[in-house]
């Protein structure tokens, strides 16, 4: 039987579907990947079109079956995109005095933290940053004597509507999702180096239409950001000098610098739009880099003051807007950070006969990543050369995936429910709630009707006792009355 793992990066201008074996020794072999035009319908990473989405998604697992000769049972996905943030929030628990911190008082901050409500807002991860043991911190505080926990977490949200948006997609196109992953988180664990992480430092992901800002210090994710701008920006803007869009990244590509210095700057030059008319130089210069200056100003905007002179593990610099000439000087000189890697590969032996992944140029490090990250096999049955591959069939269900749902503290890192999950789980407590409640209203009416037979049995012994006084007074009144008639 095949076994392969399957994953699917929803990028602004491509979807991305991958396949890999994991190796023995820890490699990935890629055995396909499958592209299609996503632009009309995706943009800034957010999904506009259900219907045309969940199409792509379809023909992306189509084609992959239809390479792989093999059937897929589930993917792994990766969610980015504009609107992603993260937000601190502190958990207080008053504890009495010397009381020793368990982890069943940990789990209650942690639950405490993910049943936080944002208007239209969504946690798709719960980072913890650090507890506040009375007045030290610390990263454990299970057996420590206290009488104040206090938990620091970093939330990252996402906007509801984005996120059922991209599980609908799904459900309309018959694909069983594995494991949702922030693909940021998955990108930073294939692109840093534990040091990086540990020392500090702040990987910068420029993408197409969006760049994303992940900051890190004692390998604790400490900031994330995604700023809607990208490479794609400086293609319109290049295009306002009335040039076509496809024209315009030719020219990026072929001329657009980050960084010029003015002394190299030849004022005589024009570089050619078409047959009939050029640009100066200098004019397209400032162009480039107004707005790459847009860009950096904007990534530094967004590393917190605290972290600022912290990142002793520099900049890294990814994606394919990492590729632009002079983009570490452009950065340095702007952020005076003088530490900048560009991170064009990922950190995981690869290999493969696919060009796009052989070019190492950064542009598939965030749908390695989501591989990589994948542990479940995806693959199903054969398939028949023979049969209708577009034929309906029974798709499998997230019941398929995990038997049991799972918590959002039992995920790991980066990890995000599917809403299938969600609602699992959210059915599981509504059931216990259920459960709990009928339990408290049968102990009411238990209470309710022992209260009842012991006023019951209290009026029945004062009637017992009015009767027999009844009686003897009865008796008495009659005596009285007989003794007469005696004499």
């Amino acid at each position: 039987m095949a076994e392969f793992i399957v994953a699917i990066e929803l990028g602004s201008s491509k979807m991305t579907g991958i396949a890999g074996k994991k190796n023995i020794d820890g490699s990935i072999t890629v055995l396909a990947v499958v592209k299609e035009e996503s632009s009309s319908f995706i943009r800034k990473g957010v999904i506009y079109n259900i219907d045309k989405t969940a199409q792509c998604i379809s023909n992306i697992v189509k084609k992959l079956t239809t390479k792989l000769k093999t059937s897929i049972t589930h993917v792994y996905v990766g969610v980015g995109g504009q609107s992603i943030r993260s937000i601190k929030n502190v958990i207080v628990k008053n504890l009495p005095a010397d009381t020793i911190v368990t982890q069943e008082m940990v789990n209650e901050l942690m639950d405490a933290n993910r049943n936080m409500t944002y208007q239209d807002q969504e946690i798709l991860d719960a980072a913890t940053q650090e507890y506040k043991v009375d007045n030290q911190y610390q990263m454990d505080p299970v057996g420590i004597q206290c009488s104040r926990l206090e938990g620091n977490f970093l939330n990252i949200l996402w906007r509801k509507l984005f996120y059922r948006n991209l599980n609908k997609c799904f459900d309309l196109a018959g694909v069983a999702i594995a494991e949702m992953y922030l693909a940021p988180l998955a990108l930073a664990d294939s692109v840093l180096t534990d040091a990086e992480k540990r020392s500090g430092c702040a990987l910068v992901d420029l993408g197409a239409d969006t760049t994303t800002v992940s900051v890190y210090y004692k390998n604790i994710l400490r900031h994330l950001a995604v700023i809607p701008l990208g490479s794609n920006n400086i293609t319109k803007d290049i295009a306002s000098l009335m040039i076509e869009e496809p024209m315009a990244e030719q020219m990026k590509l072929k001329y657009g610098s980050a960084w010029t210095d003015n002394g190299d700057i030849d004022n005589s030059l024009m570089l050619s739009i078409d047959a009939e008319r050029s640009v100066e130089s200098r004019k397209f210069v400032e162009i480039v880099e107004g707005r790459v200056q847009e860009i950096i100003e904007n990534v530094w905007y967004q590393v917190p003051q605290d972290y600022a002179d912290r990142l002793l593990g520099g900049l890294i610099l990814t994606g394919g807007g990492a590729n632009m000439k002079n983009i570490e000087t452009a950065f340095r000189n702007h952020t005076h950070i003088e530490k900048i890697r560009i991170a064009k590969f990922v950190q995981q032996s690869i290999t493969s006969k696919d060009s796009d992944i052989s070019a190492r140029n950064g542009m598939m490090n965030t749908v390695l990543a989501l591989l990589a990250k994948g542990d479940m096999n995806c693959a199903g049955s054969e398939v028949d050369p023979n049969a209708d591959l577009f034929a309906d069939k029974k798709q499998p269900t997230l019941a398929d995936v995990h038997r049991e749902p799972r918590k959002a503290n039992e995920l790991g890192p980066g990890v995000v429910q599917t809403e299938a999950e969600k609602l699992k789980v959210e059915e599981e407590r509504r059931k216990q709630e259920e459960a709990e409640e009928a339990a408290r209203q049968a102990e009411i009416e238990a209470e309710e009707a022992r209260r009842k037979a012991e006023e019951e049995e209290r009026k029945r012994k004062e009637d017992s006792g009015l009767k027999k006084t009844g009686r003897k007074l009865k008796s008495f009144l009659k005596s009285l009355i007989s003794e007469p008639e005696d004499e």
